[in-house]
């Protein structure tokens, strides 16, 4: 049975037959966590300001506060044995402050220390010897100016901190474009902001990699994404790319996450150039979007991995069970309460598997499930994803 509560009560109610999982934000990536911890047999405590969360009629118990408090995050702490996190933007000051208490949490405070803040993430990855765009720091529009003569344009414009799905970049390609991105991204308000090259690059690869306590590694296959807006429209698994780049780009994704002392499902961003160059785009310290596939396609998902990995349980398999899928997002088109429709026809189309997060409410963008469809090719996984997903809409567009 499901229970909000402040953080005072007591679970003794509700003994658990394992190991007590908090898990740090109740979005969705936190829901398809707690499925999977469940399997294992773990009670799932939730931290989320929001009673309605994605992940809250699935996790055993929710605490309704501020994870960016010392009082919420101790009062989960308190209720657990074990602490990990669905996104990236938990203050690592206050997740030390939990460690230095006594608190086990997972990937641990320093992993997220080099990863949240973009730049620090960027020189963490180069001093490891992995290749990727140059870069500057910019404290000023003069520091933004001076690169820009230094790098030459297009230059990308990013927040250091606190960006997803394309939220806190902007494209500069004239001299002109400067100062409505340095506004645009809150420069002017003291927000960080660093500049980097411009890649012209002709794929966008991923690869999740969960890594455990004691170094053993499971590494899925590598997968393209495909961008709209700057939002994931769709992964295929595997990537059609060349073996050889395969290859290179899953140890590119070891020699990442090993550089931040990842432990956990470990999302890694990469771009493939003309010229067959891998260079790291950006880690994400979580399970991710681009693993959502392997729920249906592997033996052992990203987010079981995951839980094995912060509990110290040996990994599972990676291995693909049918030879291709791609996995589409359903996301919304409005601002309004989500009213689902489409969803009869969807589950119409044969081997479609419709995740639905549960969302009160859409939004321009916003993630509110995904289908990912099995094939004996490429082509065949992505018609029924994407004929599935066509059917589905999360509000009343007339």
């Amino acid at each position: 049975m499901h229970e909000t509560y402040d953080g005072e009560t007591l679970l003794s109610n509700h003994p658990a037959i394992g190991p007590r999982l908090g898990i740090i934000g109740g979005g969705q990536l936190a829901r398809m966590t707690t499925i999977a911890a469940q399997q294992l047999g773990c009670d799932v405590v939730i931290l989320e300001n929001n009673r309605l969360s994605p992940a809250a009629t699935f996790a055993s118990h929710s605490i309704i506060g501020d994870w960016n408090t010392p009082d919420a995050l101790f009062k989960l702490a308190s209720q657990v044995d074990i602490i990990t996190l669905e996104n990236e933007f938990v203050d690592a000051d206050l997740l030390h402050s939990l460690e230095l208490a006594g608190h086990t949490v997972w990937p641990g405070s320093r992993t997220l220390a080099l990863i949240q803040d973009k730049f620090t993430q960027k020189q963490t990855l180069y001093a490891a010897g992995l290749p990727g765009p140059e870069m500057r720091a910019t404290d000023d529009l003069a520091e933004l100016s001076a690169a820009i003569a230094e790098l030459g344009l297009p230059v990308v414009l990013k927040a250091r901190r606190n960006a997803y799905d394309g939220k806190g970049n902007a494209t500069i390609r004239t001299e002109a474009e400067m100062e409505s991105a340095w506004q645009q991204l809150g420069g002017h308000l003291g927000n960080p902001l660093y500049v980097e090259q411009f890649c012209p690059f002709v794929t966008e690869l991923a690869v999740i990699v969960t890594r455990g306590h004691d170094g053993e590694t499971a590494i899925y296959p590598v997968v393209e994404t495909v961008q709209k807006d700057h939002i994931c429209h769709l992964v295929r698994a595997p990537a059609m790319v060349a073996p050889e780049i395969a290859v290179r780009a899953a140890e590119t994704a070891c020699r990442a996450i090993e550089a931040v002392g990842a432990i956990g499902s470990f999302g890694v961003e990469m771009f493939l150039t003309n010229s067959g160059e891998i260079l790291v785009n950006e880690l994400a310290p979580r399970v991710h979007n681009s693993g959502h596939y392997t729920i249906e396609a592997c033996v052992c998902s990203q987010f079981e991995n995951h839980v094995r990995a912060v509990l110290g349980l040996p990994l599972g398999s990676t291995r693909m069970i049918a030879p291709a899928a791609v996995m589409v997002n359903l996301l919304g088109s409005k601002h309004a309460p989500a009213e689902i429709t489409g969803l009869h026809q969807a589950l119409a189309v044969p081997g479609a598997h419709i995740h639905l997060y549960g969302k009160a409410m859409s939004g321009v963008g916003r993630k509110m499930g995904h289908v990912t469809a099995l094939g004996k090719s490429l082509t065949d996984a992505e018609i029924a994803a994407t004929t599935a997903a066509e059917t589905i809409t999360f509000a009343n567009i007339s």
